[in-house]
């Protein structure tokens, strides 16, 4: 079984023109769960090429943007505690006006931010070393859409809107968002989970997956069993040094659109969580504001990552994605079952990953796989990649919990 399931990664790999040999195999992980148990159906790979150490389920890896929807999890504690509103300006935390400039009039709110409906663009960076500020960024006129308007139907996927985001949670409560994270989400959800490694144990950090790039080269945490000597960006000339931070001026520090270090079993714990409808972790109202799809595709009011109308961007909630089960324009039916689900994509340095969660049966799929191109074309059947696409095919094969 091992062999064949070896044979089957070689032939993917070799169809996606990266090479193949013993020692370089790509990590694939996928947990089945549902609302009460969760199981491991595939677990093949190399975690850490130089030291051959096999992949496992419980061994933590940069999960991409599938920390947006983490992040969001932890609003919509703040919201449920009253700390935090939805709709109200941003400003009103941030102690600063946040506008876009073609639009002075519009305030922008936790609901735009979180939805990717606020105007802001990646085009600024979304990366904010220690030294710098929010504020000063998003003075950049190339951080904002000056064609649509805060709040309109425009949809933009925008990994800086989750920097803002975290910003206003640390202005809100005066914590650093990465200890803000585990105080709301991670530690209550028993989870062995940390932003940019700042919380996660030794024996955590010890397992890191390694992130190569699908020619090989290492892309993020070869930490040889040590943290990193730094968990921020810094400026140039910079000491890091955290212990002067100001919570609310740089909340992209601990990376909150993509820096979670999570396992395959704990990103199934959560999917647990949703499956359940929240129960015991979010109000019933704010699971339901949070999953529901705040923007949906219609043919021209979007687009995704990569500058193009529909592919698996069709609908979006508050942090959450909405698979639609459409393969028309839209093509976001990963499952092939033309069933909706909840949860996030990811997609950085090399990993591709999902949390996918079908809320009337309450089963679901949590998967990591390693050293994609990072130019990977769309599959056949959706616009995900093919080693995604085999993935989840390899995973439903599998018996589910």
């Amino acid at each position: 079984m091992i062999v064949r399931a070896l044979a089957a990664v070689g032939a993917l790999l070799a169809a996606m023109g990266a090479p193949v040999s013993a020692s370089a195999q790509p990590a694939r992980i996928a947990v089945a769960f549902d609302a009460h148990r969760l199981r491991p159906v595939v677990v093949e790979g190399l975690a850490d090429r130089q030291t051959g150490r096999a992949v496992g389920a419980d061994d933590p890896v940069r999960i991409a943007s599938i920390s947006k929807l983490v992040t969001a999890l932890g609003v919509m504690r703040l919201v449920d505690r009253r700390r935090l509103d939805l709709d109200a300006d941003v400003s009103r935390w941030l102690g600063w006006r946040l506008r876009n400039p073609a639009f002075p009039d519009r305030p922008v709110t936790l609901r735009m931010l979180l939805s990717h409906l606020s105007s802001l663009v990646d085009d600024a960076d979304y990366v904010i070393p220690l030294g710098e500020t929010v504020r000063t960024r998003l003075a950049d006129p190339k951080a904002w859409d000056r064609a649509h308007p805060p709040g309109s139907d425009w949809f933009h996927y925008t990994n800086l809107n989750f920097p803002v985001v975290a910003s206003v949670m640390e202005a809100a409560t005066g914590e650093r968002f990465d200890r803000l994270m585990q105080r709301l989400v991670l530690r209550p959800l028993h989870l062995s989970a940390c932003f940019n490694w700042s919380g996660c144990s030794p024996e955590v950090v010890a397992r890191a997956v390694v992130l190569h790039g699908a020619d090989g080269e290492v892309r993020r945490d070869d930490l040889h069993g040590a943290p990193p000597p730094c968990l921020v960006a810094t400026a140039p000339g910079l000491a890091c040094d955290l212990a002067g931070y100001v919570p609310g001026t740089n909340g992209a520090l601990f990376s909150p659109q993509g820096g979670l270090r999570i396992s395959a079993n704990d990103l199934a714990r959560i999917g647990q969580m949703l499956a359940r409808g929240g129960r015991g972790f979010l109000s019933h109202a704010a699971f339901a504001e949070m999953t529901r799809a705040q923007w949906r595709f219609d043919g021209r009011n979007g687009v995704d990552e990569g500058g193009e109308a529909g592919g698996i961007d069709c609908a979006y909630g508050l942090g959450v994605h909405i698979l639609t089960g459409r393969n028309d324009r839209c093509r976001d039916d990963l499952f092939g079952d033309g069933r909706t689900r909840i949860g996030h994509s990811g997609e950085a340095y090399g990993l591709r990953s999902g949390l996918w969660v079908d809320p009337a049966t309450g089963r679901g799929l949590a998967f990591f796989v390693t050293a994609v191109p990072d130019a990977a074309p769309p599959a056949a059947s959706s616009a995900f990649t093919a080693a995604e696409e085999a993935l989840v095919r390899q995973a439903l094969l599998s018996k589910t919990p």
